[in-house]
C-alpha cells in the first residue's frame, strides 16, 4: 500500500517529536552525543525513518515545497546507513540542535 504524502509528513513529526522527547527526558547534550557511541546508535534508527519518509515523498510534493531542504534530509539518511568515508558526527550534532526542529515545523504546516 502506498502511503499519502500527508501521512508521510505526520510520521516524520512523530519520529521527531519522539526522538526530541527522549532526548530531553535523557538530557542528551551536544557534547554528549559527540562523545557517546550508544547515544549515537540510540538517536540514528529515529534519524534513519526521518530519512526513508522523506525520500518517500513524490517528487510532485517535493517541488511544490522547494524552500524545505528534502535532499538534505534525505541525504542525511543515506550517510547514516551506508556510511559514506564515515560518519561527521559534529555535523549530525549540528543538524539534530540546530536544524531539525525548523524543518519539522516547516514539515507540520503542511499536514493537511
Amino acid at each position: 500500500m502506498k502511503i499519502s504524502d500527508n501521512e508521510r509528513l505526520k510520521n516524520i513529526v512523530k519520529l521527531w517529536s519522539a526522538l526530541r522527547s527522549q532526548m530531553e527526558e535523557r538530557s542528551i547534550t551536544k557534547e554528549s552525543l559527540l562523545t557517546d557511541e550508544f547515544l549515537q546508535w540510540a538517536v540514528t534508527t529515529p534519524l534513519y525513518n526521518i530519512g526513508e519518509q522523506v525520500y518517500g515523498l513524490s517528487q510532485e510534493f517535493k517541488n511544490s515545497n522547494p524552500d524545505i531542504p528534502w535532499t538534505v534530509v534525505s541525504g542525511l539518511r543515506h550517510r547514516l546507513v551506508h556510511n559514506y568515508e564515515g560518519v561527521n558526527w559534529s555535523i549530525i550534532v549540528e543538524i539534530i540542535f540546530d536544524e531539525m526542529d525548523n524543518f519539522v515545523q516547516s514539515v507540520s504546516s503542511l499536514i493537511v
